[in-house]
């Protein structure tokens, strides 16, 4: 934000030479910078709080690489559920047929057992 300039001296002079007194013009002059300097304070802060404000707007407002990457992590995790899901069925199917086996084997076993009784 630009400063606003304010030439006092020249104000004055203007003022004397529409016949103001001179001690009037330089009080006028001063009262006009005090308020112009006030004016200016109070835009700065009004500038301030209004980036504030656009800040804190702006902070719950998703960009492309948000959903982008939020995409990308749904991805990873469904990928993820899905090799957990596979996992879990190659699980069932060993103890089928490790179970399965041990059967056949006992079966094996008692059999010889049968025909070999010593």
């Amino acid at each position: 934000m630009q400063a606003i300039t304010f030439d006092t001296l020249a104000f004055s002079e203007q003022l004397k030479a529409f016949g103001v007194p001179e001690e009037q013009a330089r009080g006028h002059a001063q009262a006009l910078s005090t308020v112009l300097k006030q004016v200016e304070e109070t835009l700065k802060q009004t500038e301030k709080m209004r980036l504030q404000v656009e800040e804190a707007r702006l902070e719950d407002v998703a960009t492309k690489r948000d959903i982008k990457e939020l995409a990308r992590e749904m991805a990873t995790k469904l990928e993820i559920e899905k090799i957990r899901g596979e996992i879990a069925e190659t699980k069932a199917d060993i103890i089928k047929w490790v179970a399965g086996i041990m059967l056949a084997q006992t079966g094996l076993l008692f059999t010889l057992l049968k025909l070999f009784p010593h």
